[in-house]
């Protein structure tokens, strides 16, 4: 039988009518024919809860055990998912990850997923098994522990399997009917997308858009897995939501397909720097040690020797970047005049293949931005994506302007 991959997440399971919802769903996935693994994320709220009880018990806890409390939430859903099913009459069981066993490495709260072994589920759908409901977000270490993939975690759980399954396809529900050209919350022109290409989707994820975790779409690039993004709310055609597709599935490419944002940001800026060889991994390495996510980098011409150098992270690491680097100075690893961070900034990003082959998208988005009277703080390109760092207040203007001067509106 064809395998088809349904993924719920935290919405979509978050009481027990929404379950018999979405074990309707697979009933008539069942019914096409389909033998199906359903991946479900814990109940709305429960893997934050589970997280603050284990932040109370323990300051200092051991990363261990906070896998073996928050993956719990999981077997739950897993567990009232297939019940809800066998309750349908359809032939149905839970799996834990160790149980699968989905391996991954020993990097626990955030584990790299390394091997899913097909034996135990396949032989189960030969025995009559319809529906593997397998607990998202979580593996075993070589040591046999419990880890979890982090947070978004069950997004990649489910494109890994339909990888590994060589599934038809990968349907994500969620609480939102597909990927909009921007957030429908801060345009109201905002529009639903068909088809979005794999790079397309990664460069949106990792700038911002909330809709699928950035592991997920890199691995169903990699595998060639095809996605589907829908609302578990609504009416369902095979037509609904948004399909993840390779660049050569869509018919036409526009020179921009999506404008993606991201409020928290901050610009940092190491001023008077020695211009020497080597500088950049001296001041980009503690960083990489401390876990911080640099993203935009600009270095200024020098003069006498000495240069600026500035880039951008998320506002929560600002801290611990200014540690990191106050640390290499101290050590004689850099020198530098002052850290300067400003935390008042946000990121537009135009993202869209079509640039590849289309001149003259980065003179028109600097060139609406100025009509508007926003200044650019900081420009960063690549081959399908122009992000610029602005002003925080100037935010939703610069969306809703971008959004009409590439009339993202239009089909």
């Amino acid at each position: 039988m064809p395998v088809l991959v349904m993924k719920f997440g935290g919405t979509s399971v978050a009481t027990l009518d929404r379950i018999r919802r979405a074990a309707k769903r697979v009933g008539v996935e069942v019914a096409k024919g389909y033998d199906v693994i359903v991946i479900v994320s814990a109940m709305s709220g429960k893997t934050n809860e589970l997280v603050g009880w284990v932040g109370e018990t323990s300051k200092f806890y051991d990363a261990r055990e906070y896998d073996a409390v928050v993956s719990s939430g999981e077997n739950v859903t897993a567990g009232l998912m297939a019940l809800t099913l066998q309750e349908m009459d359809v032939p149905a069981r839970s799996w834990q990850g160790w149980q699968v066993p989905l391996k991954t490495n020993a990097v626990h709260s955030s584990a790299r997923i390394e091997e899913i072994p097909t034996d135990n589920i396949n032989a189960k759908f030969a025995e009559g098994m319809k529906v593997a409901v397998v607990a998202g977000f979580q593996g075993i270490s070589p040591d046999g522990r419990i880890t979890t993939l982090g947070r978004g975690g069950s997004d990649t759980t489910a494109v890994a399997f339909a990888a590994a399954f060589g599934a038809e396809r990968c349907d994500i529900y969620t609480d939102v009917d597909g990927v909009y050209t921007t957030d429908p919350r801060v345009s109201s022109k905002a529009r639903k997308l068909d088809k979005i290409a794999f790079e397309e989707m990664l460069e949106l994820a990792s700038l911002g858009a909330k809709v699928l975790q950035t592991r997920s779409v890199e691995l169903a690039m990699r595998f060639g897995v095809r996605l589907r993004v829908l609302s578990s709310f609504e009416e369902q055609s095979d037509e609904a939501g948004t399909l993840v597709c390779a660049e050569e599935d869509i018919m036409e490419n526009r020179p921009v397909s999506g404008i993606a944002f991201s409020r928290e940001e901050a610009k940092m800026t190491l001023i008077s720097v020695a211009d020497r060889p080597g500088i950049a991994a001296a001041i980009f390495g503690p960083l990489a040690e401390a876990g911080i996510n640099v993203d935009m980098i600009i270095q200024n011409i020098a003069e006498e020797g000495r240069t600026d150098m500035t880039f951008s992270c998320p506002t929560d690491q600002v801290g611990r970047a200014e540690k990191a680097l106050n640390a290499a100075k101290d050590k004689g690893d850099i020198n530098f005049h002052d850290l300067v961070a400003d935390t008042n900034v946000a990121k537009v990003s135009a993202v869209g293949i079509g640039m590849r082959s289309q001149s003259g998208v980065a003179a028109q988005m600097f060139k609406t931005l100025s009509d508007e009277g926003i200044n650019i703080k900081v420009i960063a390109t690549s081959e399908i994506k122009i992000s610029v760092l602005i002003d925080r207040k100037y935010l939703e203007l610069a969306v809703q302007a971008l959004h009409d001067t590439f009339e993202l509106e239009k089909p």
